[in-house]
């Protein structure tokens, strides 16, 4: 029974390693297209290959409002085939929250009986077979924007635009918020800083902050104070989010929250030092523009959020990045840094908690079988061979 247990346990910990295992993309140049789509048919307002910036609205639509059943006939105490005839508006009437619809006066004015329109909208039908007024609210116009500077490489008719851009693309591992957009401060030394509210000043307001390895709860409330437009940051605390946005997150996608500040997470939850990797790349875009959406969905149909740097600076090579794919176990690695330099194995297991190493220093590690047996290496010591 012990045995079944501790199995149990070591799939749950392989498991859960693997969900936060670095397996998201971090490129510094990539061809980055977005399909910018209308909820419902309207009208798309550029063509092919017209340059849009960042909030260029691309399509427009005006969703219908909802319909207001009224029981006329019932209210004026009428047959329902009568009641046109008591009918002081008409179809298509505009009409305002409060006006007399309809009306029925007998025995000269003795008796005073008035239906009125619930709610601001049009006069959508009158119907002598059900006795029912039908006052529609005013539509709601809906606005897609381009989200991203670039070129509208496909137009599709009523629906919305293809855009593309070159930039530096970089996935998050969870993230809250909508879509924002803002220049790249750098507000901390290294990726192992944690971002307090201290950092945060008047100034940044409209800017996406680059923290370390935490952002605190303080931090993240003066960010909303202050209109931060996002913060990206190596992890937050569980009880720091749920505080923020008063519940808990739960399985469903997010990006929908009523907060004005976009926060993306790159490596997990509780103090987690940012990628290097993603660190460096973020650094050498400071004061860009970029682009963030927090939205994510850890199950079925994975979203993840994202930062969007559109860019023209070219590598010498001129050569796109590689997608670096995440470590699993079989993964074939190797090592970065002293004592084992240069070796090439394979990696053996991802454990969960973060462990001690000769430092002093609390870090995720990673087992590699070499050729001398299997060693404990800190995950930022190692890269991954692409195969």
């Amino acid at each position: 029974m012990r045995e079944m247990t501790k199995e149990k346990q070591e799939d749950e910990s392989a498991e859960e390693a693997y969900a936060y295992t670095p397996g998201l993309k971090v490129k510094r140049e990539t061809l980055v297209l977005k399909t910018r789509l209308l909820p419902i048919s309207g009208e798309v307002l550029f063509e092919k290959e017209a340059n849009v910036e960042f909030d260029t609205i691309v399509a427009r639509t005006n969703i219908p409002g909802r319909p207001n059943i009224i029981k006329a006939a019932d209210l004026l105490n009428v047959n329902n085939e009568d009641l046109p005839t008591f009918m002081v508006r008409k179809e298509g009437d505009e009409v305002k929250e409060g006006d007399i619809i309809a009306k029925y006066t007998p025995f000269f004015g003795l008796i005073k009986r008035f239906v009125k329109s619930p709610t601001q909208g049009v006069i959508e039908a009158i119907s002598d077979i059900t006795g029912q007024v039908i006052v529609r609210e005013p539509p709601t116009p809906v606005e897609v924007k381009a989200y991203i500077p670039g070129v509208i490489t496909e137009v599709l008719p009523k629906r919305g635009v293809v855009i593309e851009t070159p930039a530096a693309f970089i996935q998050g591992i969870f993230g809250i918020g909508g879509e924002r957009h803002g220049a790249l401060s750098i507000v901390v030394e290294s990726p192992e800083d944690v971002l307090t509210a201290k950092k945060i000043k008047a100034e940044h307001k409209g800017k996406i902050l680059v923290g370390g390895s935490l952002v605190t709860l303080d931090a993240f409330r003066r960010a909303l104070e202050l209109g931060v437009s996002g913060i990206i940051v190596g992890g937050i605390k569980g009880l720091d989010l749920a505080e923020c946005i008063g519940y808990e997150i739960g399985v469903a996608i997010t990006g929908h929250e009523d907060i004005n500040t976009t926060l993306i997470v790159t490596e997990g939850f509780g103090e987690m030092r940012m990628s290097m990797r993603t660190f460096d790349l973020l650094k050498g875009f400071e004061g860009y523009e970029a682009a963030i959406n927090g939205a994510t969905q850890i199950r079925a149909g994975v979203i993840r959020p994202e930062i969007v740097i559109s860019h023209q600076k070219r590598t010498s090579k001129g050569a796109e990045e590689k997608l670096v794919g995440g470590m699993r176990p079989g993964t074939p690695v190797r090592i970065i840094h002293e004592p084992h330099f240069g070796k090439i194995g394979v990696v053996v297991s991802l454990p969960v908690h973060l462990q001690n190493i000769e430092t002093e220093s609390s870090v995720r590690v990673l087992e590699v079988k070499l050729e001398e047996g299997i060693v404990i290496v800190p995950r930022a010591n190692v890269e991954i061979i692409e195969e």
